[in-house]
């Protein structure tokens, strides 16, 4: 068999959810003709991906039957109109109580609910299959068929009833709203997979919504959990990165130069390609700026980069950026320097991750620019997960060739009192560490570069100064000790102006 038709075929034993990244964990999408579990609190977006698996069946020519239990057809409808779901031709059941049933005088029977309501619902689901003869069916939602059976039992064998009724190329997606306080497994077991929605709150900030999918036989998923959003159009589902499924060595051997003589020298001559750099200092020292550097020279060179920032806003890093002799803007309008402006409160990891991996594949970005990591770390649930996530997306954006430079803020500004927020220095292929130092009544800014995996680098301190007119990278500053405490003493005599020789800054 060859290859396009043996892609036709798996093609036709998938049934497309119309979530593009849902069926990406999913191996393709759900295997057609099986019965699926899809639950979740109230407001995870169960309604909204199941309308999303309608309206793709209906685009794919198929017949769709969903039925409703809880909602009417008109609320439906409502939601489906707010996300711009075609939905023309669907078929909706709806099996809600009638007038009658609320009557005072029908609430008594010698005979229990589920053996009256539930028997009733479950035939006229039946039916309804067995005259549409649908090739997706909803079933929203199993709370209801729960609570009118009572004994497990029942429920069970109501729902295998229904697993058993409906046609052999029907794909069922049930709905379910955890509204029972015990954790019912049964119905996993009856299943042929279980996607899980959750809800994780934050103290503040957008809620974080988290997809797993628990169980999908005989088909080989992605595991673990993959963060996702409820915008107009439907859920938006961000796969979580596995950085081996990507791996493809760079192209090309190199590296890359800033534009400055002096920190290329410093830094070994370049940041070779598929690495990542770490700019560690203070706030205010120039780690952005050293940063951004890079990403010009990228965009002169005629090379697509790509700067994802968390905490400064566009405009002033692009004034910034122009008073140091850094034309940014016309980069911008050529579309050589796409700059993305963050919100940590809004942004989940999955969101940032899958934001960077469309900028390297399809916008064809060579250097990329994270500022900062802080903000990074402050959209995750807890500090833990920050080097996890960190080291998939490293490793996939240097499997890739890729530049990537990232900005880290500590605490504090002179002294032994700065600390790191988090320690992630063993994540990059190099360290390049900026200080504030004073000399000579004056604050100044020094810059080193401690660590570099891919080769030699120079291991002197050199003064950094910014502007009045470019970023200025003087000689290494021999003659002072202990510049990265901020606090140096003078070794050797200056040269007359009140200035060591190591302060003279080369041009």
């Amino acid at each position: 068999m060859n290859t396009q038709l043996k892609d036709a075929n798996a093609e036709l034993l998938r049934a497309r959810s119309g979530c593009a990244g849902f069926d990406e964990v999913l191996g393709g999408g759900l295997p057609s003709g099986h019965m699926y579990l899809l639950e979740g609190e109230p407001g995870t977006g169960k309604t909204t991906l199941a309308m999303q698996f309608m309206a793709e069946g209906l685009s794919l020519g198929q017949k769709v039957l969903y039925v409703t239990l809880s909602e009417s057809r008109n609320e439906l409808l409502s939601v489906a109109r707010s996300h711009g779901f075609k939905l023309d031709g669907i078929r909706i059941l709806e099996l809600q109580p009638d007038e009658q049933d609320l009557k005072p005088e029908r609430q008594y029977t010698v005979f229990h609910p589920s053996e009256v309501e539930l028997s009733d619902r479950v035939r006229a689901i039946m039916e309804e299959v067995e005259e549409h003869r649908p090739d997706r069916l909803v079933i929203d939602a199993l709370s209801e068929v729960r609570m009118l059976a009572k004994d497990p039992l029942r429920y069970r064998r109501q729902v295998l009833s229904l697993k058993e009724y409906a046609p052999s190329n029907c794909t069922v997606l049930l709905l379910d709203d955890r509204s029972s306080r015990q954790v019912e497994l049964e119905l996993h077991s009856i299943v042929h997979g279980v996607i899980a929605l959750s809800k994780i709150p934050v103290e503040y900030g957008k809620t974080r919504r988290c997809l797993e999918v628990t169980k999908l036989r005989g088909c080989a998923f992605r595991e673990g959990f993959h963060d996702y959003v409820i915008r107009t159009g439907g859920v938006v589902v961000y796969p979580r990165l596995i950085a081996s499924e990507y791996e493809e060595p760079p192209t090309q051997r190199g590296c890359v130069k800033s534009g400055i003589p002096e920190l290329d020298q410093l830094v070994g001559g370049g940041l070779d390609l598929g690495t990542s750099t770490l700019l560690l200092g203070p706030a205010g020292c120039g780690k952005t700026t050293t940063a951004i550097r890079w990403a010009v020279s990228a965009a002169e060179r005629g090379e697509t980069a790509s700067i994802f920032l968390f905490e400064e806003t566009i405009n002033t890093l692009i004034q910034r950026a122009s008073g140091l002799d850094m034309r940014i803007l016309p980069h911008i309008e050529s579309g050589l320097i796409k700059i993305n402006h963050l919100d940590p409160a809004e942004m989940s990891p999955g969101e940032f991750v899958d934001l960077v991996r469309k900028a390297v594949e399809y916008e064809n970005t060579s250097t990329v620019v994270i500022d900062s990591l802080n903000g990074f770390l402050h959209a995750m649930p807890g500090e833990q997960f920050l080097a996890l996530h960190l080291h998939e997306l490293l490793t996939y954006l240097n499997h890739r060739g890729v530049v990537t430079l990232m900005v880290l803020a500590q605490m504090g500004v002179i002294g032994s009192a700065i600390q790191t927020p988090t320690d992630i220095s063993y994540l990059a292929d190099n360290i390049l560490v900026l200080r504030y130092f004073e000399a000579q009544g004056e604050v100044r800014q020094a810059i080193s570069m401690i660590k570099k995996r891919s080769g030699a680098h120079e291991h002197t301190i050199r003064e950094l100064r910014l502007g009045p007119d470019r970023i200025h990278i003087g000689e290494p500053l021999r003659e002072f000790h202990g510049v990265l405490t901020g606090i140096p003493a003078l070794l050797g005599q200056g040269n007359g102006n009140g200035h060591g020789n190591g302060l003279r800054l080369g041009e």
